[in-house]
């Protein structure tokens, strides 16, 4: 999933300062699970902001509403009414739902209530992980599900460093290290030979260059 986390208040006071009568959308899949964007954190971002302004002595109305996800017509649709009554939304999606709602409502400013972070995975409560760079070539097959280029400091492609040890990365002692983790799977799955071959540099042109990706299915057009 996308992880994101919410700006510091200060910044997010300043992004709305301008306007008298603000919307506080949220989106209810990726930065609802890590507690950034859902129902619960929309309605404690408003009272926050209410209070923050009366203090300040100056007057907002603030709307609350949370859609399933920004990130799709079907239910960005579903904003349109709230939107119209608003002079600004304050999304808290992560950056690509703020992207499809200032294509979807070209004259309403979207204002970004999220830092979106990385793609990661909920390892235990309330902590979020790192797992993919999203880079377009993926060769989790090779290294056991265990990404060298995501997770480990140096993104080493042909086994560890060196620096390591007791398992753990020497960049931070409570990293893991990638390569031992590696190890330790292709060991336990009896592919210990997937390192025999040597993994050329890695291209990043899939993911860096040219602009925006895209990702046509022609299957699926209408």
């Amino acid at each position: 999933m996308i992880v994101a986390e919410q700006k510091p208040m200060a910044e997010i006071k300043e992004l709305v300062a301008p306007y008298k009568k603000v919307l506080i959308l949220g989106c209810g899949t990726c930065v609802k699970t890590c507690f950034a964007g859902g129902e619960d954190e929309v309605a404690v971002m408003a009272s926050a902001l209410r209070l923050a302004f009366k203090v300040d002595g100056k007057e907002i109305h603030v709307e609350e509403q949370t859609v399933e996800r920004q990130c799709e017509d079907e239910f960005i649709q579903e904003s349109a009414p709230a939107i119209a009554r608003n002079e600004a939304v304050l999304s808290l999606a992560c950056g690509a739902g703020v992207q499809a709602m200032a294509r979807r409502f070209k004259s309403t400013p979207l204002l970004p209530g999220v830092n979106t972070t990385f793609i990661g995975v909920l390892e235990k409560p309330g902590l979020f992980t790192e797992e993919c760079s999203g880079c377009g070539d993926c060769k989790l097959a090779v290294f056991g599900g265990i990404c060298p280029f995501t997770r480990c400091a140096k993104k080493l492609l042909n086994g560890p460093c060196g620096g390591s040890q007791n398992g753990k990365c020497e960049v931070s002692a409570e990293t893991d290290c990638a390569w031992h983790l590696i190890i330790e799977r292709l060991t336990a799955l009896g592919q210990m030979d997937n390192l025999r071959t040597y993994i050329p540099p890695k291209n990043w042109r899939a993911s860096l260059a040219a602009g925006p990706r895209r990702l046509f299915r022609e299957d699926h057009v209408i």
